[in-house]
């Protein structure tokens, strides 16, 4: 067998995002000043917070009226009630209330911490949101991204979640486009020849993951370019990540 090499290169220089800017245009600046010659089937990774806050998903705090339920819980936990309503507000379901953790399912169908509502990198008084669609927004990104560099791409926009049953937090992909997010070996056969019943593999999340080691959380580093990973080119989303209800044994 030939032997398989995959290579991620953090981008660093990729200027401050603010609401309205062409984030496309911005990404194929920071590219090309890093002279990164994009190859077919190169696969950027963006962090989802510079997608928010190009598509103006910034909340200002102080317009944030609480709800009963916010304040109590924020007295209680001793959080800030404004950003607790924001997490109501972006919830189709609370999960867990305890602790002080907040744990809810997303309008998406995320299920994480906090509805994915994050203070840190933002502006003092400031709360940062999911953008409303981000397979949308990868599609967007990749259509602009293909012609501009005249190359197949695929885009990967990423959160941080933690993991039931597992310390620390992990990239996961919110987003998806150009590729399938999951890899069904399903019907194809092991080493000894027995064939595979359950073997679907969440190829998004793994590359959302490795391109994390290169772009970290305190590094400035938002973009991450994955070369040498295999893919069919196909009309992939973030959404064929969640498991259905019907077959969630948690929920």
């Amino acid at each position: 067998m030939p032997r398989l090499e995959l290579s991620i290169t953090g981008i660093h220089s990729l200027q401050e995002v603010a609401k309205g800017d062409d984030l496309a245009e911005l990404i194929a600046l920071a590219i090309r000043s890093e002279k990164l010659d994009l190859l077919p089937k190169d696969i950027i990774v963006i962090t989802h917070k510079v997608v928010s806050k190009a598509e103006g998903r910034l909340v200002q705090l102080e317009t944030i009226i609480p709800s009963c339920l916010a304040e109590e819980w924020a007295k209680l936990h001793n959080k800030d009630p404004r950003v607790v309503e924001l997490i109501l507000r972006q919830s189709h379901r609370i999960v867990r209330m305890e602790k002080g953790i907040l744990i809810t399912e997303t309008k998406h169908g995320f299920v994480c911490a906090n509805a994915g509502v994050d203070c840190s990198n933002v502006p003092k008084g400031m709360a940062l949101l999911l953008p409303k669609n981000p397979d949308l927004s990868a599609r967007q990104l990749r259509d602009s991204l293909v012609k501009e560099f005249g190359v197949s791409l695929a885009i990967i926009i990423t959160d941080t979640f933690g993991r039931p049953w597992r310390d620390g937090q992990v990239n996961f992909a919110i987003g998806v486009a150009g590729l399938e997010g999951l890899r069904d070996y399903r019907g194809e056969e092991d080493t000894f020849g027995r064939k595979l019943e359950a073997s679907v593999i969440a190829v998004a999340d793994e590359l959302a993951a490795a391109a994390e080691l290169v772009m970290g959380k305190t590094q400035r580093i938002p973009l991450a370019c994955i070369r040498g990973f295999d893919f069919q080119e196909q009309d992939g989303s973030g959404q064929s990540l969640i498991r259905p209800l019907k077959d969630d044994l948690f929920r």
